[in-house]
Parts: structure tokens; sequence; C-alpha cells
């Protein structure tokens, strides 16, 4: 019996998905809850696994192709005893030999029949664009292994008999006039690989575009003294990874400390709507992180009722499930505000880009030790460059210098956000 695999609802407003990796290909038997492929919509990359266990007999939706909310985009065949693609061409191979005389008929034979592919390496055919025809065998009876398939994509895109033949033309002679060949290679040395831009990849450029058109952006800089809060992570890092299981990072300080300027300049946590300001009394804080399809900000909700403990281990949490595209699309939707740390890539200063429709991003950097000047004299101190990109219609240039200075003093003074003054 067969049973249909439909697209689910992915999220509110999302009404159709892109066709991601297939796991799986036609044969393979899956189990229930077995992951069979990626399905990428304009939020989050998600995981369609089996709803039951049985066989993938028919894909009706490839890789980059659009798929509905509710519309089947492949078959599973539920005690299907097909037998596996592999073992199909062997008995049609094996019947031949009882023809005695004629030790001719069975390569003839061999070379009608198909290749035999193996699941792994039918998957890289199709991911290469290639037939199994363009590929040599090396397996048992001239089965098609996966790093056949690899070998075959990597060599220069010319018909295997052309290559074979130029080879025993250009060893005899073994001139200088046949230096050309050398001249032949360049051309792969500057190949190009056109790959089409994910649905993720697309929303977040167009949304990015939005954000450069429909608001007026501005950016201002300051620079925080992060000696304090690592001689506090120095001294109760040990006891705080013990209890919670999570180690004491950087970004739980930068909640707290946006979030206590934001409780003094609330503009920076409002939103445009129409004609209209919304103030929000609530913070949920955007948590840019990066994945393997591209940059996502799940969102911290009711962030100043967390602890440093409960903000370290959800934003590890949404690190570790961003890079398995485990994401939920609710996790990703909404915020107030948004922080995105550059400096675990390296960045000494950089200018983010506000998430529309709030009207703050707070972008962290690297920590870099540098001489300033502290009471009359030159020290050597750990900096961090901080900027506060915001909305400039909403928000003055003397809000958001005074927001950013604000936590410069609650980072540098890490008392503060404590005790609230």
């Amino acid at each position: 019996m067969a049973i249909e695999l439909k697209i689910p609802s992915v999220g509110e407003s999302i009404t159709e998905v892109e066709i991601g990796d297939w796991l799986k290909s036609p044969g393979d038997i899956v189990q229930k809850d077995e992951p069979l492929v990626s399905l990428e919509s304009e939020k989050a990359t998600v995981e369609l696994p089996a709803p039951e266990a049985g066989k993938l007999t028919k894909l009706l939706k490839q890789k980059g192709e659009m798929a509905k909310v509710g519309e089947t985009i492949a078959y599973i065949e539920r005690n299907g005893q097909m037998q596996p693609k592999s073992a199909q061409p062997a008995k049609t191979q094996r019947p031949d030999p009882p023809t005695e005389p004629a030790k001719t008929k069975p390569p003839a034979a061999a070379k009608s029949a198909p290749p035999v592919v193996m699941p792994a390496a039918e998957r890289e055919l199709a991911e290469h664009g290639l037939k199994p025809e363009d590929v040599e065998g090396t397996g048992p009876g001239g089965r098609i292994l996966k790093e056949d398939v690899l070998r075959a994509a990597a060599a220069p895109k010319q018909a295997p008999s052309e290559a074979r033949k130029s080879e025993p033309a250009q060893e005899p002679p073994r001139s200088i006039s046949e230096a050309p060949p050398a001249t032949a290679a360049s051309p792969v040395e500057r190949q190009e690989e056109v790959v089409p831009m994910s649905r993720l990849r697309r929303t977040v450029a167009e949304r990015l575009v939005e954000a450069q058109n429909a608001a007026a952006l501005l950016t201002t800089f300051n620079e925080i003294d992060m000696g304090n809060v690592l001689a506090l992570r120095k001294e109760h890092g040990d006891a705080f990874q013990t209890r919670y299981g999570v180690k004491l990072g950087f970004m739980s300080f930068f909640v707290k400390a946006s979030i206590d300027a934001l409780k003094q300049f609330p503009a920076v946590n409002a939103e445009i709507r129409g004609t209209n300001i919304v103030y929000h009394n609530y913070f949920d804080i955007g948590i840019a992180v990066g994945s393997g399809k591209g940059l996502v900000v799940p969102v911290l909700r009711n962030a100043e009722r967390l602890s440093f403990s409960e903000v370290e281990i959800a934003v590890g949490d949404f690190g570790r499930r961003a890079k398995e595209n485990k994401l939920k699309v609710e996790e990703l939707q909404g915020g107030t505000f948004t922080i995105s740390n550059g400096g675990v890539y390296g960045s000494l200063l950089s200018t983010p880009i506000v998430n529309p429709p709030q009207s703050g991003v707070l972008g962290m950097h690297a920590i870099q030790e540098r001489p300033v000047a502290r009471e009359g004299n030159v020290v050597i101190r750990p900096m961090m460059y901080v900027a506060l990109t915001y909305d400039h219609r909403l928000v003055d240039g003397r809000e958001a210098v005074s927001f950013l200075k604000r936590v410069k003093d609650a980072i540098e003074n890490p008392a503060r956000m404590l005790l609230e003054v």
C-alpha cells in the first residue's frame, strides 16, 4: 500500500517550500521518523521525516522545485517487497550464461544491460548531473560506487572515448612541438560553478535590501574594556559550568546589558507600524547565529526573566540546532531587538543591519589587547569595539549614543546589572 509523503505546515503565513536535498533515494528502505528530505522555507530549513516504515518508491519533486503545503512529493510502499535496484540487474545477468558454446554472447549481454549503481553512487550521480554510462564502475561485477562517481565528476569534462584516443596519440611523438596540451589545462583552472540561491538565502537578501531601502539606518560606535567580565569568568567560570553544565560566555552579559539599556531608552525596543510607534513592554532578544544555510536569528522570549545560565543554555542550544537545521519556524519569528556577535568569526569592526521591523541591532566584535590611557598612564587592556545600528526615523542620535554608552557602563561594571542602578 502506497503512502503519500506530503508537505506539512511549516509555519504561519508559509504556503510553499523549496525542496532541498533528498536524504534517501528511490528503492531505499526507510524507518518511521527517519529524515527523508530537507525543506527550505523563507525562514528556516527543516527535515521531513518518514510517516511510516517502508520503501521509498517514487519522487514527484526534485531538488530546487517548489511544493505547496499539503502537496504530495513522494510515495512510500509500506510493505514494499520490491528488491533494491542493485539486485534487479544482477538477476538479468545470471540467466544468460546457459548459452554454452558462444563465449562472446555474455559480454554482449552485459554491455546491453544497464550498469549496476549503488545507492550512494546514485545520489552523487543526481548531484553532479551525470549518467551511469559516463562512469566506469570499479566495484564487484562492474558496479558503480560512490568513489567512481566522484572521480568522474572531478575529471575534465570530455568524453571518455576522446580521452582514451588522445592519450596514445600524444605519447609516441614526444616532441617539443606538442607543448600545447599544457595550455589546454588552463580552462580547467578557470571553471565556474552556477548554484541556485536557496530559499532562505533569497529571503535574507530580500530583507537586507528592504532594510536598506525602507529605513533610515545609521550606526554609532564605542569600545568596551572587557577586563572585569574576563576576571568574573575566570573566577566563577568553573563553578558556573559545574552547576549549570554550560560555559559562562559573553552573550549572557550583553543580553543583560542590552535589556538594562532598552529599559532606559525604549525607542530602541520599539517599531514603526504604519504611522504609529509601537513600544514593546517586553524584551524578545534575537540572537544571530550562523548555520549551514545562512544567518538565522532565533529569539529569546521574555529575556528579561532569564538568568545568566538560562541565557547561556538557550544560546548554546540555538547554535547547535541551527547547524543541524532543526530550529522551529516559530523560534525565528518576532523579536524586538537583535544582538549579533561577529567576533566569533574574527571581526574587529562592522556595521550590522537592522532586522525589520526592529529599530536597533547591537554588534559585538573580537576582543583585542590594545594600549589605552588610564589615569595618565598607557596600559594594555582587552578591548572590544561595539556598534549600534538604528532606525533614525524612530531613534534620535542622542538616544542611540546614550544607549551604547549605557551598555558600555554595564559591561565594564557588571555589578550595575545586578543592582539595577
